[in-house]
This record gives structure tokens, sequence and C-alpha cells, in this order.
């Protein structure tokens, strides 16, 4: 898996200058962009800042150093980024790694079994994305001399798949692809499964609660681990030995647990979910946003600590 900016990629501008005139043209192209598997911008924007919320002195100032100027070091403001560059011609190859596609009725993850493309390409997963851009990030404090990596895209990618990893329903079925051909109804209008639990939960729950506002869901969510009802969880959900890949396998377990004991069950295709499937599954969407933001939090306070407690992993 390497970088982006590749060696068939040339640009007359420095590297960094290039990459950030490609962010700027994903955001100019966003509506043309296919949809994705994943979560909504809300989701992924709301992952963001509670990380953000979450980074000691050396991460945030890294962040802010890897950022296009202009955003004045906020990560939200790039974390559908990946998103919208997946079906560039030049960015297919990362497809792929936004989601993992489990046996049916496995209800399990294992790395060696399940990570891997459509045509069985080893590593190309979202659990084999974030071990791969989490150990390019680990060279940040090696300085500007070591041009291997583009530490803005590892960053950006990192940010983004550690919210799609913990979208349930991006360790899926394969049959069903993450239930995106399961169709359906919620409410009154048509969608499918996968989307529901990307977005169609989030929008719900926005308007019938928070009058569409982010910024109001997001203070319950923070409000809820900081010294609510998951405040007692939080070091477990931050806990993480040298062995970054376990922690990852451990995320994507849990996904798709949830996925079949929450996502799936009970469901068929053609059907209306309405009140009762968005009342209980409601909390765990919530829930998972903010594990997503406080782990991420944690890989970029390691990753980009003076102190040298990174993890151990391979270059």
């Amino acid at each position: 898996m390497g970088s982006i900016l590749d060696d068939g990629y040339r640009c007359s501008r420095p590297r960094l200058i290039c990459f950030r005139y490609v962010m700027l043209l994903g955001f100019a192209s966003i509506n043309l962009v296919p949809k994705a598997r994943g979560w909504s911008k809300e989701g992924h924007i709301m992952t963001c800042r509670i990380a953000q919320g979450l980074l000691e002195a050396e991460a945030a100032e890294a962040v802010k150093n890897l950022l296009p100027h202009n955003v004045e070091g906020d990560l939200s403001a790039f974390c559908i980024w990946a998103d919208q560059i997946r079906h560039w011609y030049r960015y297919r190859w990362t497809s792929p790694l936004h989601f993992i596609d489990t046996p049916d009725d496995a209800c399990s993850f294992v790395y060696s079994r399940d990570c891997h493309d459509p045509h069985g390409l080893k590593n190309m997963c979202v659990a084999g994305a974030i071990q791969n851009f989490t150990s390019q990030l680990s060279h940040y404090t090696q300085g500007t001399a070591d041009r291997r990596y583009n530490m803005t895209e590892a960053l950006l990618f990192l940010s983004h798949f550690m919210g799609d990893i913990h979208q349930p329903m991006h360790v899926g079925f394969t049959s069903d692809e993450g239930g995106n051909t399961i169709e359906l109804r919620w409410f009154r209008h048509k969608s499918n499964l996968h989307h529901v639990w990307d977005r169609e939960i989030i929008l719900t729950a926005l308007a019938d609660y928070y009058d569409k506002d982010m910024d109001l869901l997001l203070q319950d969510i923070e409000g809820n681990f900081t010294d609510g009802i998951w405040s007692d969880d939080v070091s477990s959900w931050k806990h993480c030995n040298d062995d970054l890949q376990s922690c990852i396998n451990k995320y994507a377990a849990e996904s798709i647990n949830i996925a079949c004991k929450w996502g799936y069950k009970g469901v068929e295709a053609g059907e209306t979910l309405s009140d009762d499937y968005f009342d209980s599954r409601m909390p765990i969407v919530m829930k998972r946003i903010a594990q997503g933001g406080v782990r991420l939090a944690m890989i970029l306070n390691r990753v980009f600590s003076d102190t040298q407690q990174g993890f151990a992993l391979p270059t």
C-alpha cells in the first residue's frame, strides 16, 4: 500500500503544495463523487472533532502543521476527503480500504481470512489501511528529510478510516456488500440497510431531537463519555498495547458483532424500518462515533509523541 503521490505522478509544484491543490479540487467536486460506503459526512466530522478535542499539545501541533493553512488546524475539514476522491482514476486503489467483507453469518473478523480486496490482494481492507497509515505517520518525528511518505495523506486517510472501521455495517457480510444490496424503506422513503447505519439514523436523530444542529448532537455525545453514561468505559476504549494490529482487529470485531446483533437481526429486504429500529439502534451509532473519536486521538497522541511511546510497527 503506497503513497498516493507515487512515482508516476508528475507535478511541477512541491509535493505538499500539489497535494493541497488536489484536496481543494476534491471539495470543488463533492457533488460529482458517487456515494461511498461509510459514516456520512456528519459521522466523520463528529469523529474527527471528538479526536481533536482530546489531542495532546504535540499531536495538535503536528496535525496543524500537516493541514492546509486555510483550515487553521481543523482536522474535521478534511475528514471526508477520502470519500471524495476514492472514485477518481488515480485513487481507485483506495476504494477497498474503506470496508471489510466477512463470510455471511460468521459474525466474526479474522484478519488473515478477511483483510483483502475483491481480487484477493492481502492487507487491502480498512484494518490493513489503518495499520499502514499509522506506520507512515510514525516517521513524522524523523523530520521532513524522510520523503518516503506523504504525511498529510497518511493523516487524512487514518482519520477517515478510523471512522469507517467503527461503522458496524462497514464490517458486514460479503453477499450483500455490508447491507448495500438490502433495499428497504426508512420511514417513508427508500433506502438500504447500509445507508440506514451510514446516515439515516444520524439524520433522523438530528431532525427529531437537535433541530438539525450537529453541534448540539456532538455536545451530547461528548457529554456521555466525559461525565455521562460511557465515562467509566473510556479508559478501556483507548487502551492499546504496543501491538496496534490487535487493537485494530478488536475494533473490526466489535463492528461485525454489532452488525450481526443489531444491524442485520430481524431485517428483511423490502420491509419498512421506523421507530422501533431507530430508538434501539440510535444509541449504538452515537457510541461508535464516540469510540472512533477517542481511539483516533489515542493513536495520534502516540504517533506524534516526543516521548517515543508509539507503537511497534513495521516500516
